[in-house]
């Protein structure tokens, strides 16, 4: 990688370097990360495995998603808001996933919230989209040097803020933040990046929820 943030592939095209041209990183990369998404189960999944990440690589989180969805009922947070005990001590025995007490129990709270979220604003789209920053937030080029030196926003200060005043956990700013990039709230690809101007056509394309 040089100063620019990007790297060539094996397949000869420029994308964006933290994928490192590892094959199921670069997949990632690819087919879903900044592509907007407006399922509410996939929106509780990754605000989750965000909380899980902390302390660690979204890489180690990647290879570990399938044991994660199987784990906590496929993200379905009506079912893990109704988790106990003994689902507790469980997923605390299951190395296929972080065995993290305090990310564990903030999971089954955090599921319970989104129910009570879900109430309120007909889904969780609904709500998370309604934080999507506005043009004027945005910065005006999305280079290398903008992309390391922000690792929150002021959208993601905002909505973790609330966040945590309705009760969810492990929702810190930075942690929102890199949910808001995953879902496509904002397009962090870099300038130059092969998919910054497909996911940019998503984007401008998707119905946000209302």
């Amino acid at each position: 990688m040089d100063g620019t943030g990007l790297i060539t592939g094996d397949d000869g095209l420029v994308r964006c370097f933290w994928h490192g041209n590892l094959e199921d990183y670069r997949r990632y990369h690819d087919d879903e990360w900044g592509t907007p998404v407006s399922d509410d189960r996939r929106l509780f999944e990754k605000i989750c495995l965000e909380g899980f990440q902390s302390g660690l690589s979204w890489l180690t989180i990647l290879r570990k998603r399938e044991n994660f969805r199987a784990a906590f009922a496929g993200f379905d947070f009506e079912k893990v808001a109704q988790f106990g005990e003994d689902d507790i001590a469980r997923l605390l025995a299951d190395a296929g996933i972080v065995r993290h007490r305090g990310k564990i129990v903030s999971t089954i709270n955090n599921a319970a919230r989104a129910i009570e979220l879900k109430a309120e604003f007909g889904s969780l789209a609904r709500y998370f989209w309604s934080f999507e920053p506005a043009p004027e937030e945005r910065p005006a080029r999305m280079d290398y040097a903008t992309l390391r030196a922000n690792p929150t926003s002021p959208t993601s200060v905002r909505l973790s803020k609330d966040l945590r005043k309705r009760g969810w956990t492990f929702v810190g700013p930075t942690t929102v933040y890199a949910f808001m990039q995953a879902m496509g709230l904002v397009n962090d690809h870099i300038e130059g990046c092969v998919c910054r101007g497909r996911v940019e056509a998503m984007r401008e394309a998707f119905a946000r929820p209302r």
